[in-house]
């Protein structure tokens, strides 16, 4: 269902992005009898895009298991945009109209910012004569998803308790990603450090 949704998310994100984006360039050309035409028509359309966009953003963030700063600001960057892009096309404001369609636009930029933040490697994770605490490691990186026990499953996170994956192959997912997991920026040695944790303390437990 979490795929599913992120799915329709993005989608739907996309087609309001680019329904926006059409309908300020014309407002911006004084293309007012398209824009006026085009509003009519994409009217219904476009509700239901916009209720998809935000029901499915809403539902996605309570699905996160940290609200973190950027997240507060990409959302608030949205809902500041909608009213702003309201009174911009009602009143054929260019100014208003572009600086709407900018913040959506910075909103996702954020986002693209926030998904690709560092990964924690704690001097207790890797300590300075190179000894690797895979425990550390896997609790900084992976518990806030899979959980302490890899049964949480926040977000659609995989339940490492039941995975049918060998050691090799969750060390590959670890640092390429896989499906909604985006790959995690530990070094090869480090991956199969938390590969072996899960491989002999989490699964089939």
């Amino acid at each position: 269902m979490f795929e599913t949704i992120k799915l329709i998310h993005k989608i739907s994100v996309i087609l309001f992005l680019l329904i926006y984006f059409i309908k300020t360039i014309l407002l911006i050309s004084n293309k007012e009898d398209a824009l006026t035409k085009l509003s009519k028509i994409l009217k219904v359309p476009e509700m239901i895009v916009s209720f998809l966009f935000l029901g499915t953003g809403i539902y996605l963030i309570t699905q996160l298991p940290e609200i973190k700063p950027l997240l507060i600001i990409k959302v608030g960057l949205v809902f500041l945009s909608i009213p702003i892009a309201i009174i911009g096309f009602k009143k054929r404001n260019k100014v208003l109209g572009a600086l709407s369609l900018l913040m959506i636009t910075a909103s996702y930029g954020l986002a693209e910012i926030a998904a690709k933040n560092k990964a924690k490697v704690s001097t207790e994770a890797v300590a300075t004569d190179g000894t690797i605490n895979s425990q550390v490691l896997y609790t900084d990186n992976c518990a806030i998803c899979h959980g302490g026990d890899g049964k949480l499953g926040m977000a659609g996170a995989a339940d490492l308790s039941k995975t049918q994956a060998d050691k090799n192959t969750i060390q590959q997912t670890i640092l390429n990603g896989k499906g909604l997991m985006k790959a995690v920026p530990l070094t090869p040695e480090q991956a199969t450090a938390v590969a072996e944790f899960v491989e002999t303390q989490l699964k089939g437990k």
